[in-house]
């Protein structure tokens, strides 16, 4: 008899998990329960969608490095009946720049970005203002440019390849909410669905995006992660800025381009973040006071922006220490959970699906061990800490 998984949540995550699984063994029964099949509230597809290796953590590097192996090849990889999907993948680079404060930091982080393989180039400020003649770098000392390997895609995108990729592997996709998860002991037995159903499962993973806590809380577990809502906002600008990368301001102000135009958004102080917002509002305010000043001053010729559109995304944020949850929780024997990716889902799921159905298919990790990121640090209130936090 095959084994049953029932995976919660059909985003990027849960996407994933169901094609690794059907890929590594056509045996194995994947259900998915999704309950927005349009997506249109996922974080997957509202997010900024870019992939990076300028983090400080080995595991988030590493994580991050097999992910863009996986999207350079991804119409290989997610081909459907000889229709090889495009996510429209340009590595235009990271840029994260420093001021005098946080200039050690970028160093250490370069260090270790090199040491396990990211193409990441440390410049000076005239190495910044020769490559980038647009940007203000008069309080800056340093910046790490990614040469390659980093930059941004069609999150979207991503997300229905690998719906289509798994679908066509066997896994089964229900539009549903779940309602309930019913216990015997250690373990689930059945995820309970809004349409009325109740799927039996050998093994269920909590894969529910912003609404981890809630599925969570159905089998009486308590998880640090919480929907916490960011604004995104594309702007228009006569600035024609060559070689332009994602840029991350040292105040956390980011931007990119897309196409002729530009998106932007920073998070808001810890003191004012309170969990699930709505969705169909925007914090204007964060532009007019902390984006646009910010900006202007970064990049002179953004003195002329018009926001020409905006919109709201959630983050499942881990206020433990903004890394993701993946792996068992000693309470409960057969479900996984991975949760908590505070905005990293969309370049950490590759690995993530890859590791999550070694572990469930035999029992550990065999390709990159994730282990680091196991619900053990959480318990025992041992945080990751990582410096570079977007």
């Amino acid at each position: 008899m095959s084994s049953q998984v029932v995976i919660v949540g059909g985003g990027v995550i849960g996407s994933s998990i169901a094609y690794f699984l059907r890929a590594s063994d056509p045996t194995v029964s994947v259900t998915v329960i999704e309950r927005d099949p349009t997506y249109a509230k996922s974080s997957s597809a509202l997010s900024a969608a870019s992939i990076r290796q300028q983090f400080s953590t080995p595991l988030s590097i590493q994580m991050s490095l097999y992910g863009i192996e996986f999207l350079r090849d991804i119409g290989n990889r997610l081909e459907v009946d000889g229709n090889q999907p495009s996510i429209d993948l340009h590595e235009g680079g990271y840029l994260f720049l420093a001021t005098p404060a946080g200039a050690v930091t970028l160093r250490e982080n370069h260090a270790l970005q090199k040491s396990l393989g990211a193409d990441i180039n440390l410049m000076g400020q005239d190495g910044l203002r020769a490559k980038f003649p647009w940007l203000n770098v008069e309080d800056l000392v340093s910046g790490a440019y990614g040469e390659s390997g980093e930059g941004w895609f069609d999150g979207y995108g991503l997300v229905q390849a690998l719906r289509k990729k798994a679908q066509s592997l066997g896994a089964r996709y229900v539009a549903a909410d779940v309602t309930g998860l019913v216990r015997d002991g250690r373990k689930v037995t059945h995820v309970v669905a809004s349409n009325g159903e109740q799927y039996p499962c050998d093994t269920v993973v909590n894969a529910a995006g912003a609404w981890a806590r809630r599925i969570s809380e159905m089998m009486g577990i308590d998880i640090p992660v919480f929907a916490r809502r960011r604004s995104i906002f594309n702007v228009s600008s006569p600035a024609r800025l060559t070689n332009c990368p994602l840029l991350i301001d040292p105040s956390g102000v980011y931007f990119r381009p897309e196409g002729k135009t530009y998106i932007t958004g920073t998070s808001p102080s810890e003191d004012n973040d309170p969990d699930d917002l709505p969705l169909d509002e925007v914090d204007h305010n964060i532009f007019d006071e902390v984006i646009w000043p910010t900006l202007a001053h970064r990049v002179p010729e953004f003195e002329a922006l018009r926001v020409e559109n905006c919109w709201s995304g959630y983050y499942e944020y881990n206020v433990f220490d903004h890394n993701s949850i993946i792996g068992y929780h000693p309470e409960i024997e057969n479900c996984i959970f991975a949760n908590g990716f505070s905005g990293h889902g969309l370049q950490q799921g590759p690995a993530t699906g890859r590791g999550v159905s070694e572990l469930i298919l035999n029992g550990k990790y065999s390709s990159l061990d994730l282990s680091d990121l196991s619900w053990n640090r959480i318990l025992e209130n041992r945080p990751i800490v990582e410096k570079n936090v977007v």
